[in-house]
């Protein structure tokens, strides 16, 4: 286990509390944690609320992934961490977003820190990049 980590940003064509809000409702999330190609979330499901608990089953093939973690701070529009468990996660890997409101309309920076070595680093990386990208996309619809 290393402490290694990673940070991703993007601007969201939308309002800091409609991305705010998109992270913690599960028909939204269903529609943009897709971080590859040809995958879907069969499944999602949250308590948002700080020491709540979301779940998000990632498709591929015939494959599911969870994924699931607990919320440990809810500020709205402004910042969200929550903890990250899956197949490949290690413990205490937590993933911290800020929401920082921009003429164009939020940017967003997602910072996740712990991973078991920099394979899976640089995995995160591309699939959190994708996330937001996809997020763009469903705020937009």
């Amino acid at each position: 286990m290393t402490d290694l980590s990673l940070t991703v940003d993007r601007t969201i064509n939308a309002t800091p509390e409609a991305v705010f809000n998109a992270w913690l409702n599960p028909d939204m999330l269903r529609k943009f944690m897709l971080p590859g190609d040809n995958m879907s979330v069969p499944s999602a499901s949250s308590d948002a609320k700080e020491g709540g608990r979301f779940e998000v089953v990632m498709k591929v093939g015939d494959q599911e992934i969870p994924h699931a973690g607990t919320y440990k701070e809810i500020s709205p529009h402004e910042r969200l961490v929550f903890t990250w468990e899956s197949p490949v996660s290690v413990e205490d890997s937590t993933v911290t977003l800020t929401f920082e409101p921009v003429e164009t309309g939020t940017h967003v920076t997602l910072t996740h820190v712990r991973f078991m070595d920099e394979e899976k680093r640089s995995n995160h990386e591309g699939g959190w990049a994708r996330i937001l990208s996809s997020m763009d996309s469903a705020l937009a619809a």
